[in-house]
């Protein structure tokens, strides 16, 4: 069974929190279309505050993204690990895996914050967002709502 993923990782400084800079940060779409990706890697997102979130596309093995993936037969079971670890918030209790069926996809969100170890360079952030599609699909398969969202995102002042 095909498997598709696209992984989306926004990254910023505190200088994107408000104004204009946090407007175009707001503004990233959590989807994109497809390009070619060969089986067995996974259409690799960047958008960064200190290239203005303009998009970085690139391609990834699956072995390398943050997320767990395991075909169960019929189903696919999808869970998002929290990479690193050491990052705000703290998530004590995290939401189950999903299992998809052939046809279904998945988002799944989640946020850090992190500081150097004595603060002195101040806080920066990311997002990371999985589009996860099982069975297969079309290039614009992730302009869409999915199947199942999971929204792991909490708060990082």
């Amino acid at each position: 069974m095909d498997i598709t993923v696209q992984c989306i990782k926004t990254s910023w400084t505190k200088q994107s929190r408000g104004g204009e800079a946090a407007a175009r940060r707001n503004a990233a779409p959590v989807g994109f279309s497809l390009p070619q990706v060969p089986p067995g890697f996974a259409d690799f997102v960047q958008m960064s505050e200190r290239d203005g979130f303009e998009l970085r596309s690139s391609q990834k093995d699956l072995r390398e993204i943050g997320v767990s993936l395991r075909d169960e037969g019929d189903r696919l079971r999808v869970l998002a690990r929290v990479e690193p670890l050491f990052g705000l918030p703290p998530r004590p209790r995290r939401p189950p895996a999903v299992r998809l069926l052939p046809g279904q996809r998945v988002r799944w969100q989640l946020n850090y914050r992190f500081t150097s170890a004595l603060g002195i360079r101040g806080w920066w952030y990311w997002l990371d967002t999985f589009n996860i599609a099982y069975g297969h699909v079309d290039w614009d398969v992730f302009l869409s709502e999915p199947t199942v969202i999971v929204d792991e995102c909490g708060p990082v002042r």
